[in-house]
């Protein structure tokens, strides 16, 4: 494996989708992926896994039972393993998720929103 440079610009400039996390690195067993959001997600958990969210761009509120985090560009946020969250942003909004390999970005949920798994840009 050689070492590349990642640029978030460039892989952002290749998907208009959102809510469609894109997989642009792989450490050991986990996936670094790229999503564009805007508007509301669906409430969801991951129960074997944290979900970590680092906002690129604009701002971002994860809802959660016991209140809402806000996040804005140069920011970031853990989400524990189990603990159920909706992810929204008023205008769109650049993240860096990092998660293990094969996580859906529906986590326990199921819906309209489920993106395709572990799509590569």
């Amino acid at each position: 494996m050689t070492t590349q440079v990642i640029n978030f610009a460039d892989k952002f400039s290749q998907f208009t989708d959102l809510w469609s996390p894109r997989i642009i690195a792989q450490m050991n067993d986990y996936h670094f992926k790229l999503a564009k959001i805007q508007g509301e997600f669906i409430w969801h958990s991951h129960p074997e896994t944290d979900e970590v969210f680092i906002v690129i761009s604009g701002s971002l509120t994860i809802h959660l039972r016991a209140g809402d985090v806000q996040l804005k560009a140069g920011e970031m946020a853990v989400v524990p393993q189990g603990v159920e969250h909706k992810p929204s942003a008023e205008h769109e909004c650049h993240i860096l998720l990092i998660e293990p390999a094969g996580t859906r970005n529906t986590g326990d949920a199921e819906g309209d929103l489920t993106a395709e798994n572990d799509v590569w840009i």
